[in-house]
């Protein structure tokens, strides 16, 4: 760094630190009474929410909760959740968003490796917590969250059985607690996040975020979102709803976001496709986000033509895998607003929102599609370049192709009790995202794959993601994977998995004879077209929907290859 002259200091004048206490004291600003919704079960206004933020707050500090403690939850989205996201880190304390579909074993790795010392346990799960909770090494409580302690939006008497070990149940607990708590002034680079990713070796690996950087991506997304208008989000006329879990990257940080502007927030519980059409309609939902998977499930419900009249105001944003034109197709005719993002759990995540500048938005339906389908343009504030294997910048000019290597002020600095990982995350002072990407000099961002997905053949790259949105194309698939396996000629050749919709007939000889006609006419390169096709009822998926192309290689592949 080059040496700067420091402004002068004085003794008296405070400099308040960015922590998410701040983004809290916000929500009682301006519009205290809109409110926060749980399923049909629960709705409060953010007059109510801070006291039982600060209600909690004082549970945990009975509970000997201490900054630097790790708090685990164990929720599906939920109120409670919102209320953790605040109450634990205003603390000071660690926020430890338990991936709940892990393996029991991963989670039990994952919660002694980050040492949770208290535990807030939906009901659901507890089967998951009897076949560990005698290994865990370092909890001493437990929390039980329960949905029965709700009726018509009321609370009623709380559960009568606490489980043995166990401190209480949720609401009775915050019942006896004071709503009066001054949370604490520390250092904004204090830990106040943690949540685990699965690779393809490995044990999970352990991700942290401190208040400064979750500060940060909330402000991130406030430019972009408000301010730029890429996913236009009003606090006075939208209505927000994730659908995507709450453990995952913390939502993808919209929850910060929709609580600092006292937005009316609507949280769905465990994702059932009639539910959730119905919660867009009664609560006027006009905001989500979620993966590929869940839109799908959405737009093929069978009640989904039934709502077609309020789908109209929905804005969805998609990420985790590649939006494919097929599905933006299918979510438009609904009247869908569909736009895509870009990030990772390592990146808070947003690094990328798709943003049609006043040129682009007069464009056809048709030509909107191909740019809503890309990862999206780069984020304010961060910094995205591309890299070849020998660590030099590739050019920005749509066509160049390399590895996504990043800086920003809400990245990971490594993970957990891993340096030697971390380090490699970290190569040459940016992090390398293990996606192969080209560029625009107008900052559009076109994934092409994962370094290990992409398919080489006949001394080419092929994308996987391509021809997985070439098949969606095709009609009657529901959806696709395309995966690439040894030959002996070729190095490797693509594979598909398809599944089809209900009422289709599809072989994979006609298939592959339309890609070829495509080819024929020059649309297609000749490597489009799968060497095989499997059709199957179910693609196999990671702990966050993604599709899970280690286990189809490594469980399909006889399979495959014996068509």
């Amino acid at each position: 760094m080059i040496q700067t002259k420091l402004i002068p200091r004085t003794a008296e004048a405070h400099e308040p630190p960015m922590l998410i206490k701040t983004m809290l004291a916000q929500s009682l600003k301006y519009e205290p009474q809109r409110e926060i919704v749980y399923r049909d079960l629960f709705r409060i206004n953010y007059v109510q929410f801070n006291q039982r933020v600060r209600q909690l707050a004082n549970v945990l500090t009975e509970l000997d909760i201490q900054p630097g403690d790790m708090v685990a939850v164990f929720d599906w989205d939920s109120h409670r959740y919102l209320e953790c996201f605040f109450g634990v880190t205003s603390l000071g304390a660690i926020l430890h968003t338990v991936n709940v579909r892990l393996s029991p074993a991963q989670i039990l790795y994952t919660m002694n490796h980050a040492k949770d010392k208290l535990v807030l346990i939906h009901e659901d799960f507890l089967p998951i917590l009897a076949a560990i909770k005698d290994q865990l090494t370092t909890v001493e409580t437990f929390i039980v969250l329960s949905d029965n302690v709700y009726s018509n939006g009321a609370e009623t008497t709380p559960l009568s059985e606490i489980p043995t070990g166990f401190s209480g149940e949720y609401e009775a607990l915050l019942k006896g607690a004071s709503n009066q708590y001054e949370f604490p002034d520390f250092d904004e680079n204090t830990w106040a996040t943690s949540f685990y990713t699965t690779g393809t070796t490995g044990n999970p690996k352990g991700v942290y975020f401190s208040h400064r950087q979750l500060f940060m991506h909330t402000m991130g997304l406030l430019t972009y979102i408000i301010g730029y208008e890429a996913m236009p989000f009003k606090g006075s006329t939208d209505v927000y709803m994730p659908i995507t879990p709450m453990f995952h990257v913390h939502a993808w940080g919209f929850p910060f976001l929709a609580t600092m502007m006292s937005a009316k927030q609507v949280y769905p519980g465990r994702y059932e496709p009639e539910l959730l059409l119905k919660l867009l309609v009664k609560e006027g939902v006009t905001l989500s986000h979620c993966v590929p998977t869940i839109l799908n499930m959405l737009v093929s419900s069978p009640a989904a033509p039934n709502f077609r009249a309020n789908l109209s105001r929905w804005k969805v944003m998609i990420g985790g895998s590649a939006l494919t034109k097929g599905l933006a197709n299918a979510a438009m005719n609904l009247g869908i607003t569909v736009m895509s993002g870009y990030g990772m759990s390592e990146t808070a995540p947003v690094m990328a929102i798709g943003y049609l500048n006043e040129q682009e938005k007069e464009l056809s339906a048709e030509e909107q599609i191909e740019l809503r389908t890309r990862a999206g343009r780069i984020s304010p504030f961060v910094e995205m370049r591309l890299m070849d294997d020998n660590g030099n910048f590739v050019p920005h000019d749509g066509h160049s192709l390399g590895e996504i290597v990043a800086r920003g002020p809400w990245l990971t600095q490594g993970y957990y009790e891993d340096p030697e990982r971390g380090a490699d995350l970290w190569k040459g002072g940016w992090l390398h995202t293990g996606d192969v990407a080209s560029i625009t000099a107008d900052y559009w961002v076109m994934i092409s794959d994962r370094t290990k997905d992409v398919i080489k053949t006949g001394g080419e790259w092929v994308s996987s993601l391509d021809m997985e949105d070439v098949l969606s194309q095709v009609d009657g698939v529901a959806e696709s994977a395309v995966i690439g396996l040894p030959d002996d000629r070729w190095g490797e050749r693509p594979h598909a998995l398809i599944i089809q919709k209900p009422g289709y007939s599809l072989t994979a000889e006609g298939i592959k004879a339309d890609l070829k006609a495509k080819v024929d006419r020059g649309e297609l390169h000749k490597w489009y077209v799968p060497d095989r096709i499997l059709f199957v009822s179910e693609i196999p998926k990671t702990s966050v929907g993604k599709i899970d192309k280690k286990k189809i290689r490594s469980e399909m592949k006889e399979l495959i290859l014996a068509l």
